[in-house]
């Protein structure tokens, strides 16, 4: 087993990664951007996902719900997207996930965040194809054979969304055990209106985002891209007596 983050090429079974423990699995998780063609047995997202189903939530409510799609139904779909974005603008998402004012730091971190991905795959500012075919790689699921699609209801209120939040964390660390990873994908509720034709997504529900899933591809220099946290005294504050 690694505890860096980096994935072995060939799945792990629970057994062989049974040392992962709670802090590997949550400081080796990143967002993976290629995956093999190994394709994900439908039991295990099962069993993934009842694990991260113990995720709380206020009074138990447990707002969330998710889609799965993997063969000629993710295939159909990703072509779907793929379609619609190589001939027109992307729709909006059907909520600000990010700030509708960008200010420092965050502006700053997002900026760092991005250049490093493209800095990785060697696109400079002035490759906008570039950009636009990394960007495509969203509505690819980046490759992985399974993608996963989470909706809220609509009348559920921020509690709820945070509820959803903690859900959708616990699938990511919990399909490490198994030597899965993950890439969390809000872009892909850009499409919420195709989503919800394709797949029978109910009125009263919100698309909140998608999640590639599927085993890394140990190869690909993507996957070599960490992003960088900010250290302990930026963001916490040991209250040693109250004002």
């Amino acid at each position: 087993m690694k505890r860096d983050g980096q994935s072995s090429a060939t799945p792990s079974t629970p057994e062989e990664r049974v040392g992962l423990t709670v802090e590997d699995a949550i400081r080796g998780r990143q967002s993976i951007r290629a995956y093999l063609k190994t394709p994900v047995p439908r039991d295990l997202i099962g069993r993934i996902l009842i694990t991260a189903g113990r995720a709380p939530s206020g009074t138990n409510i447990q707002p969330w719900k998710a889609y799965v799609v993997d063969g000629a139904v993710r295939d159909q779909l990703a072509a779907e997207m793929c379609a619609a974005y190589d001939t027109a603008p992307e729709p909006e998402r059907p909520y600000n996930y990010y700030p509708v004012k960008w200010r420092d730091p965050y502006i700053t971190r997002r900026r760092a965040c991005g250049w490093g991905l493209y800095g990785t795959l060697g696109i400079t500012r002035d490759d906008k194809e570039g950009m636009r075919l990394q960007r495509r790689q969203n509505y690819e699921f980046f490759g992985a054979p399974t993608g996963i699609f989470f909706t809220i209801d609509k009348d559920m209120e921020v509690g709820s969304w945070l509820d959803t939040g903690m859900f959708i964390q616990s699938v990511m660390i919990a399909a490490r055990q198994f030597g899965l990873e993950t890439c969390p994908q809000a872009a892909l509720a850009n499409y919420h209106e195709l989503l919800r034709k394709r797949l029978s997504i109910p009125d009263v529900e919100q698309v909140i985002c998608g999640l590639a899933i599927g085993y890394p591809d140990p190869d690909a220099k993507v996957n070599t891209f960490r992003t960088e946290r900010e250290p302990l005294d930026v963001f916490v504050k040991f209250v040693d007596r109250v004002a």
